[in-house]
């Protein structure tokens, strides 16, 4: 499957979009400064939106709190900190991801494990791979990473906004394949009987629909999707793991593809769902402080229980 990027509509220069194109106007021209001075600026308007982001502060710091009970108080607003710096450089690399060239990619970055990933798409070339990634602040150049070296299919949800839904889709085509969007589970099952690697975030709370509820580190009933359990049950596919690793003061990126998942359980949703979330804490916890703590991972809650959010 090769999708072409989207062809430019005049729509899109309506008078409703000037100010999202002037935001990704800015956001091009701050990313064709050295990285060095990206990363400083990155982490002091991440630092600096603390101040102001008082919502999505107090989301980050009731997340940490559930699912890290016995972390020090000091410890735990040393990781707001550093989880604030890692969103505002988030946004500077979404545009690296984007906008950067191949070359400048590469100088940046390096990738291990990624024979796991070639082994496994000569294997499973009637099943596919489940590239399993997470919402870290790194996952649009995680993703710009790997499919410079081996492109696959991006798992999404449309954008409301038609320029960002542009915009997204021509930077996310640079070096994958296609992209699907996440409700479409019959061409994501499709592609992946075809041998295709698809890249898959099972980690946010969708809603209570197709949901269960299974542990997330400390919390005992996190409503966790159970789209594991359906495209592993009906392709087949291979199970891989990998994550993107901002490394400290300014060095760089490193992504790191994990061996196969061998005998991953799919004997009922439940069952996959909880195995997914032990993967899922493993990951997080190799970059605790690149994860996206600011959304709301526990607003759904099993009937008659209590919001976990004021």
């Amino acid at each position: 499957m090769i999708q072409q990027p989207p062809p430019f509509n005049r729509s899109l220069l309506h008078p409703r979009y000037w100010l999202t194109w002037f935001g990704l106007s800015l956001l091009y021209l701050l990313v064709l400064l050295p990285y060095p001075v990206i990363y400083r600026f990155g982490t002091l308007l991440g630092r600096f939106s603390m101040h102001f982001l008082k919502r999505r502060l107090s989301i980050t710091q009731r997340n940490l709190a559930l699912c890290f009970p016995d972390m020090s108080k000091t410890d735990r607003d040393q990781l707001v900190k550093k989880n604030f710096e890692a969103a505002g450089l988030g946004l500077f690399e979404t545009g690296m991801a984007w906008f950067w060239p191949d070359w400048r990619i590469k100088r940046w970055s390096s990738i291990s494990g990624l024979e796991h990933l070639q082994q496994a798409k000569l294997k499973y070339q009637n099943q596919g791979v489940l590239l399993v990634g997470l919402h870290f602040f790194t996952l649009e150049l995680g993703a710009r990473i790997i499919g410079i070296n081996i492109p696959g299919i991006g798992v999404y949800r449309p954008h409301n906004n038609k320029v960002m839904e542009w915009i997204q889709t021509w930077g996310r085509l640079r070096s994958n394949k296609a992209v699907i969007d996440r409700k479409d589970l019959k061409d994501m099952v499709r592609n992946l009987k075809q041998g295709e690697i698809i890249w898959y975030a099972p980690d946010h709370d969708y809603g209570p629909r197709n949901s269960v509820f299974v542990p997330l580190f400390a919390v005992d009933q996190a409503a966790t999707t159970t789209g594991s359990y359906l495209l592993i049950s009906m392709a087949k596919a291979a199970v891989i793991p990998f994550t993107p690793h901002r490394l400290a003061n300014g060095k760089g990126y490193q992504v790191i593809i994990q061996p196969e998942v061998e005998n991953f359980p799919i004997g009922n949703k439940i069952e996959t769902a909880a195995f997914m979330n032990k993967l899922v804490e493993k990951q997080i916890i190799g970059a605790i402080d690149q994860y996206m703590w600011l959304h709301r991972r526990f607003k759904t809650r099993p009937a008659g229980q209590p919001s976990m959010y004021n």
